[in-house]
């Protein structure tokens, strides 16, 4: 039986270069009011990922994220975003994306075609049975992807796939398929729509629930954020200022001196005090 490809079927709307561009993003937020819906299908999956990705990363384990287009990506976004945003280094979450950094801008002609090739760059981490990876392809179909979690998966580390049509080729391979099926898209095809905002939904929640696990958030904030540009030192402070009661200035003086929230109110002796919506 011949795989079917919902994330090539037409779009419930034609002739679009008829329709104002009011109708046009009209019709637009009606089709993403379902990306949402479809990542909540898909919550047990990412929730059951997220707890065997915390426990091995809480003995050194790594993240990689693998893909390529648009799901290459939005993995390499979401892997950049965790030192500033939770103070963690630059090695412990990995985007790899087909064709290296210059795919991140043009496109490489056949790099998500080599079905070896995603598992060979993947070796180039020196990775171990202790790492994660997760595939992501909108089609679950990309041969680079596939190729790299069917080998991670047989040397020992723990395999998620990412991809908006169910049963494909992709989560065939890994242990935990998370499927976001979001229909059709808006324009036919162009995967880097619905599909790719709930990749990203996806991603931000695999990303942020580890970090939360391994204790890189206090209350509700971003207590180990880097301090690089004066809205974040100013952020930053005004923990502190809520924490321990101090003036602002001090607190500033304390911030800057221990390079992080959490490492200021450690010095201290003192937890950050409970948020308002804190659990």
């Amino acid at each position: 039986m011949s795989f079917e490809k919902i994330t090539e079927q037409a779009s419930h709307y034609d002739d679009l270069e008829k329709m104002s561009a009011a109708e046009i993003v009209a019709a637009m937020n009606r089709e993403d009011h379902c990306v949402a819906d479809a990542v909540g299908r898909a919550l047990p999956q990412i929730a059951r990922f997220v707890e065997r990705l915390t426990e091995r990363m809480r003995r050194g384990g790594r993240l990689f994220y693998m893909g390529a287009g648009t799901s290459g990506r939005l993995g390499v976004l979401d892997a950049s975003e965790i030192p500033p945003t939770f103070g963690m280094p630059p090695t412990v979450v990995v985007g790899i994306i087909a064709g290296g950094d210059t795919a991140l801008r043009n496109p490489v002609e056949g790099a998500e075609d080599d079905m070896c090739q995603g598992w060979l760059d993947l070796q180039a981490h020196d990775i171990c049975e202790a790492d994660s990876l997760v595939g992501i392809a909108a089609s679950g179909t990309t041969p680079y992807v596939i190729g790299a979690v069917r080998e991670a998966r047989r040397h020992g580390m723990l395999t998620a796939s990412i991809a908006c049509n169910p049963d494909s080729p992709l989560a065939q391979e890994a242990e935990i398929p998370i499927e976001v099926v979001v229909g059709p898209e808006f324009v036919t095809g162009s995967s880097r729509m619905k599909a790719g905002t709930a990749q990203k939904m996806t991603l931000n929640m695999i990303s942020t629930a580890a970090m939360i696990g391994l204790g890189r958030v206090k209350g509700n904030r971003m207590v180990n954020m880097q301090l690089t540009n004066a809205k974040l030192v100013d952020r930053g402070t005004r923990m502190i200022v809520d924490s321990l009661g101090l003036p602002y200035g001090q607190a500033q003086r304390l911030l800057l001196l221990h390079g992080s929230v959490a490492a200021a109110i450690a010095a201290c002796g003192a937890a950050p005090a409970r948020q308002d919506g804190d659990r």
